[in-house]
């Protein structure tokens, strides 16, 4: 094995292209990569795209255009462990736009069906607190919204 870490492919049909220029776009230190098209010998059409290599904030993927074989489930997601609300909203509102879908506590589905989770730095140390009130007031609060509210799962915890 290479000393440079994983890839993760994410299967596609149709939409590798187009997916990894949407990420990029998303987050800072990104970039796409290469690019490999079918040849003559397929596996599809000359010229189509197979594979598309880029970054996204820094984690490497392959976008594959496999086919409608298999298709993303909430059973593997991607962590943005956001520093303010800012980024919460940011990513949020990024990864939702162009049909996405809003889920509960924290979740979302991108336009492509890939889930992510989109969490507060703060969020696991007031869940871990010791003190069991008010990681349970925090956990209460978590399990009611949607997209994070930092100022008010801060509030819970504090039993304000």
């Amino acid at each position: 094995m290479t000393t440079e870490g994983f890839t993760t492919c994410l299967w596609f049909d149709g939409q590798a292209e187009e997916a990894a220029q949407f990420y990029v776009s998303v987050f800072e230190n990104s970039r796409i990569g290469r690019t490999t098209r079918c040849t003559e010998a397929g596996p599809g059409p000359a010229g189509s795209v197979v594979t598309v290599e880029f970054v996204a904030n820094g984690q490497r993927f392959v976008a594959l255009n496999g086919g409608p074989e298999f298709t993303f489930s909430e059973s593997v997601s991607f962590q943005i462990i956001c520093a303010d609300q800012e980024e919460v909203d940011h990513y949020w509102s990024r990864l939702t736009e162009g049909g996405g879908q809003p889920g509960p506590c924290g979740w979302l589905k991108d336009r492509y069906g890939l889930s992510w989770q989109v969490v507060p730095g703060r969020l696991t140390d007031m869940i871990a607190d010791p003190d069991p009130e008010k990681a349970a007031r925090a956990t209460r609060a978590m399990m009611s919204m949607g997209k994070f509210d930092i100022a008010a799962l801060e509030k819970a915890y504090a039993s304000e």
